[in-house]
């Protein structure tokens, strides 16, 4: 039975969101959290693990202090504020590919509290608390194979690959977020962009959604005007900005049609369905007692070094949203451009591009145009375009160069992001430079005069506007590849006319 849901518009008439995001990082340290083994992605499965991560009998966890110290910055730049002790603690709980059947976590001592994350949103500056930041490993990956999902459901087998279990992972969760309406699915994207944009520029983590390094769960809930919040649900490993904020969306408008109907929201995990942009159930959602933690007794409390922490805060780099600021100085746009810019996500890219030789309008331009059009389209991030900011500003210096004109331009771009190579190698093995040779020109000109006489007897009466439709007519028997500022010059000096 399909039900109809309402329209987006009514549901923020009716009811008020409030959202929370919760979102593992995984570090980019060299060895995993508890052992020595590396980290690197991909590899043969179960190829990258040791008695100590796999959770054998005997072995014991030794912290790694590079994901100690990356969980403290990742901390001071979200303004919390960094405990004094702290310790881990095993969280209990069966997953077929968690090697020892509990995770080594922390509970109600995090390393990091109380912080803020800033985020512009429809040109307003909306504050998300931070109400932790802690310090954990991840688990391994369990592959269901022989259906047509790829989910457990329809699998002929289920296989687990623990390469990835206790590599160094950082949740860091905020408060609720009440107030936001119906920017709540664009809050909701806007702080994990902002947040991925922190973590970038610390260099802690390589932040990839597309292979699981970055990682959202979206928590959503509705209630009435005046009245307490409601159930909240769970959307779990939401795997790119976009999809966040489908599934915010998508649970406004599946928990409005509950409620409407007389039904109550049930507390659970949902899993989002990229194709159709719904949320599916998953299973209840437990509580803190239902994990039974535990402090570990494997390792000694956390307690840094205030001096330590000093000398972190003091190195931190400019934090993005002061960067942008000073870029949109040096690039000289207004506040709407800088916000179609971040819309874009376009702001590394252009940086990046004019690094490589590009005014900043050129790159923008690309960027903005034909490459967002493109991702639009196609329903990829801009970054994974498959167009590289060298690329597009090796494009711009052989437009500046008169080697190509825009609309030759585009056509070199289109192999560009299909793999084709680099724009010179491009231009070169189609036969796309501009043609700007008067000798190569002449006799299509001489052609364009002949085959319309009357335009001609314009241009020698003065009329030199008319040149335009001959230029138009070169342009076209050249496959747009004439310089059009040379033909000009020829119609006008074949006719005798001054332009």
């Amino acid at each position: 039975m399909t039900t109809t849901l309402p329209a987006y518009d009514e549901v923020v008439a009716r009811y008020e969101p409030v959202i929370g995001l919760e979102t593992h990082v995984e570090l980019g340290t060299n060895t995993k959290m508890f052992c020595g083994c590396p980290t690197d992605f991909g590899g043969e499965p179960n190829t990258r693990v040791c008695p100590v991560c796999l959770g054998l009998p005997g072995s014991l966890p030794v912290a790694n202090k590079a994901a100690i110290e990356a969980t403290i910055r990742i901390g001071l730049a979200l303004n919390c504020s960094i405990a004094q002790w702290c310790r881990f603690a095993r969280k209990n709980y069966f997953y077929p590919d968690m090697p020892k059947d509990f995770q080594i976590s922390q509970y109600d001592e995090p390393l990091c509290s109380e912080g803020y994350l800033d985020v512009e949103v429809g040109g307003e500056l909306v504050r998300i608390g931070i109400e932790r930041v802690h310090l954990e490993e991840d688990t391994g990956k369990t592959l269901h194979v022989g259906g047509a999902t790829g989910r457990i459901h329809g699998a002929t087998e289920s296989l687990v690959d623990y390469n990835r279990a206790g590599i160094a992972l950082v949740e860091i969760v905020t408060k609720p977020v009440p107030g936001t309406g119906a920017l709540a699915p664009e809050v909701a994207r806007a702080y994990v962009t902002e947040l991925r944009d922190v973590l970038r520029s610390l260099g802690v983590s390589d932040v990839r959604m597309e292979e699981g390094s970055l990682r959202c769960d979206v928590n959503t809930s509705l209630n009435l005007p005046g009245e307490e919040w409601g159930t909240r649900t769970e959307t779990k490993n939401v795997n790119s900005l976009r999809s966040v904020e489908r599934a915010v969306r998508s649970e406004m408008l599946r928990q409005a049609s509950v409620l409407d109907a007389g039904g109550r929201i049930i507390q659970e995990t949902r899993h989002f369905q990229e194709d159709t942009g719904e949320t599916r159930p998953g299973r209840s959602k437990e509580t803190a007692t239902d994990y039974r933690y535990f402090p570990e007794p494997d390792l000694v409390p956390l307690a840094p070094d205030t001096a330590w922490v000093a000398e972190l805060k003091a190195a931190l780099p400019e934090l993005p949203r002061l960067h942008r600021r000073r870029l949109q100085e040096q690039w000289g746009l207004s506040d709407l451009d800088m916000q179609s810019v971040l819309n874009a996500g376009a702001v590394e890219l252009i940086e990046q591009t004019v690094a490589a030789g590009a005014t900043p309008a050129a790159a923008r331009k690309w960027w903005l145009g034909e490459l967002s059009r493109r991702a639009n389209e196609t329903g990829v991030e801009l970054a994974d375009i498959g167009a590289t900011p060298a690329q597009v500003a090796e494009l711009q210096v052989l437009v500046d160069a008169g080697k190509l004109n825009d609309k030759l331009a585009r056509t070199v771009l289109e192999g560009v992001v299909a793999g084709e190579g680099s724009p010179t190698e491009i231009m070169t093995n189609r036969g796309l430079e501009v043609v700007s040779d008067t000798g190569a020109l002449t006799a299509a000109v001489d052609e364009a005069i002949a085959a319309n006489p009357d335009i001609a007897d314009k241009i020698r009466s003065g009329k030199v506007a008319a040149a335009g439709a001959l230029v138009g007519a070169v342009m076209k028997t050249t496959r747009g590849q004439a310089d059009a500022k040379t033909v000009r010059e020829l119609v006008l000096e074949r006719l005798g006319a001054q332009g």
